[in-house]
């Protein structure tokens, strides 16, 4: 994809509905972004990743990386506090073909991210999140974004400083997780203030918060004149949330999704992490679980969403410590699919 092309898309100039995935570690790897992007995400980021660690040649951290064939258009999404160490990650990251643009990260909560100064952290040293946005600019052809949150705390709410200095230092987009860093991914999103910021600046200005449902995304997209919306737990076993966000976007109906559509894209899914783990294997010590077992760890919040309000989830649910490989997983699938643990259907009624 083209620069030209992917800054139009993140100035919400697309024939699609301009809802993408947000990024979560731990669960926007490839498999789920690959899902997402085929069911209308318009874009994705990876897991957030460890600037220092692209620049020490760090296989783990490389393998964050790991993109699909076709998976476009996608983000590396980092992060990291010294300007000269970012930007050589990102260059390191654009070298590998794969990405679309690059992501700042300034505003994950986690305690070892914002110890080191990085993540939520750089909302509070807005000239240094600043001067990475320049660093990084200076040292790739991409074009450079900035994922953050309204603040640190309802006391130290800044949105409008750190808008308007990395707008200056070049961002191509904002994205705003409507959320203090403080509140982690509790409590209501500021909206609102979203608004505020998007009606202030000349740089695209996409929102991020508690859309549940692909209607609600674009109800958002609507009530608030944000360039785009991000979705994240609400893609969690559902990358149908945005083919339902492209049908409300269109006005349509949002097309039925069948059980046997359900046991295909568990299947699609599970099968991309087990090769994902088994390439994981290759630098992990000995002991590492095989790559089917690991692979079914990860795939658990996703699959106790797929199946959830079908009769007979709570068996899976209860069943799924016990669980090990795909045959089983999909085993436990099939029984709720055909309703051998309740009443089936070959129609999908859950969210």
């Amino acid at each position: 994809m083209s620069n030209d092309t992917t800054i139009q898309l993140l100035s919400g100039n697309s024939p699609h509905a301009p809802i993408g995935l947000a990024p979560m570690a731990g669960f926007t790897d490839r498999a789920m972004r690959g899902l997402s992007l085929g069911q209308g995400a318009v874009l994705a980021m990876t897991e957030v990743v460890n600037a220092a660690g692209l620049t020490h040649d760090s296989k783990r951290t490389y393998h964050l990386l790991e993109t699909g064939e076709h998976e476009h258009p996608v983000a590396a999404h980092m992060y990291g506090i010294e300007p000269a160490v970012m930007a050589e990650a990102a260059r390191r990251a654009e070298a590998t073909g794969r990405f679309d643009f690059i992501d700042v990260n300034s505003g994950c909560p986690v305690r070892k991210i914002v110890a080191k100064g990085a993540g939520a952290a750089l909302m509070g040293d807005v000239p240094r999140l600043a001067a990475i946005v320049t660093a990084i600019r200076e040292a790739v052809e991409l074009p450079v974004t900035v994922k953050t949150r309204i603040g640190l705390t309802p006391d130290t709410c800044n949105i409008h400083d750190l808008s308007a200095a990395v707008e200056d230092a070049g961002a191509s987009a904002l994205f705003i997780h409507g959320r203090f860093a403080c509140n982690k991914h509790s409590g209501p999103v500021d909206w609102d203030l979203i608004a505020e910021v998007k009606q202030k600046r000349s740089m695209p200005i996409w929102g991020n918060g508690s859309a549940r449902t692909g209607e609600e995304a674009v109800q958002f997209l609507k009530q608030y004149g944000v360039d785009g919306v991000l979705i994240g737990r609400g893609a969690i076993g559902n990358p149908w949330i945005f083919r339902e966000a492209q049908a409300a976007w269109e006005g349509r109906e949002i097309a039925p999704r069948s059980l046997v559509e359900l046991r295909e894209t568990v299947d699609v899914h599970l099968r991309d992490l087990v090769a994902l783990k088994a390439m994981e294997r290759k630098y992990r010590h000995a002991g590492a679980l095989a790559a089917q077992t690991a692979a079914v760890m990860v795939i658990r919040p996703h699959l106790l969403k797929y199946v959830g309000g079908l009769p007979g989830w709570r068996e899976v649910r209860r069943a799924l410590n016990d669980m090990r490989t795909i045959d089983e997983v999909m085993a436990a699938v099939g029984r709720v699919s055909s309703g051998q643990w309740g009443m089936g259907s070959e129609q999908w009624w859950g969210k």
